[in-house]
């Protein structure tokens, strides 16, 4: 048999280790021959593509990024894209696809599952957000990324007695920020899930100065406030999922912090840093299960499938399940941060 690999969206540590796992086994165990498409959905499309050994591999586990290279390539925005990678599929002699993305990636093979295109899944996002799986890995490697950041933070608010605002990714979950910031012992977390009272963020400023000590506030880019409650872009831009760049939001309430309170403050943005380097061993544990998993419904020719982490086990779960909706942050989950609040 005859297998491609892709992996989709933006950049994630242990995508690798996924990439590893699936042809070490597939060509030790299952005796596959593997195509790795570059550039996501732009390598079927436009059939880039280049034979995956055992050689090109090695190595690779503790790598951040990607060795395919990645694009947030939608072919069904392209006219005749599906039937471009169908076409290219079969003139590489590939029999199943391995898709290793987010909620776009992997809704793309979703499409593609139900035109009859032999495909299975692997979760793949920082946000955490994928609603068939309890967790994707490169999740746990951006949550300690931004809680060394935050610990940082912290002595140098306390050296210049300001308040900091930490800008961290989540477009529509806002779990990084929920994660990070109870583990960091941040002062307020806002997350989109939940919009915000700036009134309120400000007298928990003010309640944090009283004590002498100074507030760090983690916001996740896709916050939106009560009182005209937009997200803050950095553009109008759109990519080819229809998605808008979000940024700012940490400019936008440090700048209300400082004139409501009078308090100097300061905005930071993580931004890519989150998503680089090398992944927690964590990652690489799951995303390596991962990999293992998704050869294996390959052989058994469970395709339409994508695996998950349920508990300790990794399971196949239906594409559709698995994109159906986002995974957000309860309220009660929220609650139990807001304790710490102020």
């Amino acid at each position: 048999m005859r297998v491609g690999v892709l992996t989709g969206g933006g950049d994630c540590p242990g995508l690798n280790a996924v990439i590893r796992a699936v042809v070490r086994k597939g060509i030790e165990v299952h005796g596959f021959e593997f195509v790795g498409y570059r550039e996501g959905w732009r390598g079927p499309l436009e059939g880039i593509r280049a034979d995956l050994t055992v050689s090109d591999v090695r190595g690779i586990l503790p790598r951040g990024g990607t060795i395919l290279r990645s694009s947030r390539t939608n072919p069904f925005s392209v006219e005749g894209g599906v039937q471009r990678i169908q076409d290219n599929l079969d003139a590489d002699g590939v029999d199943a696809l391995i898709a290793i993305g987010g909620e776009d990636t992997l809704g793309v093979a979703t499409k593609l599952a139900g035109l009859g295109v032999n495909v299975v899944g692997v979760p793949k996002t920082i946000d955490n957000d994928l609603s068939g799986t309890d967790f994707t890995f490169g999740f746990d490697t951006a949550v300690n990324i931004a809680m060394e950041a935050i610990d940082r933070l912290h002595t140098t608010a306390e050296s210049h007695h300001r308040a900091l605002v930490v800008e961290v990714m989540g477009r529509h979950a806002g779990w990084i920020a929920l994660h990070a910031g109870l583990a960091a012992g941040a002062n307020v977390i806002l997350i989109p899930e939940q919009p915000f009272d700036i009134e309120e963020v400000c007298g928990h400023v003010q309640t944090r100065f009283e004590t002498d000590f100074s507030p760090i506030i983690v916001v996740s880019e896709g916050a939106v406030p009560k009182e005209g409650g937009e997200m803050t872009l950095t553009s109008g831009e759109k990519d080819s999922f229809g998605h808008v760049r979000l940024g700012g939001i940490g400019d936008r309430i440090a700048a209300e912090i400082e004139q409501r309170t009078g308090k100097e403050s300061r905005a930071v943005v993580l931004g890519h840093v989150q998503r680089g380097g090398t992944p927690t061993a964590f990652d690489r544990w799951l995303a390596t299960r991962f990999g293992l998993s998704a050869i294996d419904a390959v052989h058994a020719q469970d395709y339409g499938t994508m695996v998950a982490l349920r508990g300790t086990d990794i399971v196949r779960v239906p594409l559709s399940e698995g994109t159906a909706e986002l995974k957000t942050v309860s309220p009660e989950l929220y609650d139990e941060a807001r304790v710490f609040f102020g």
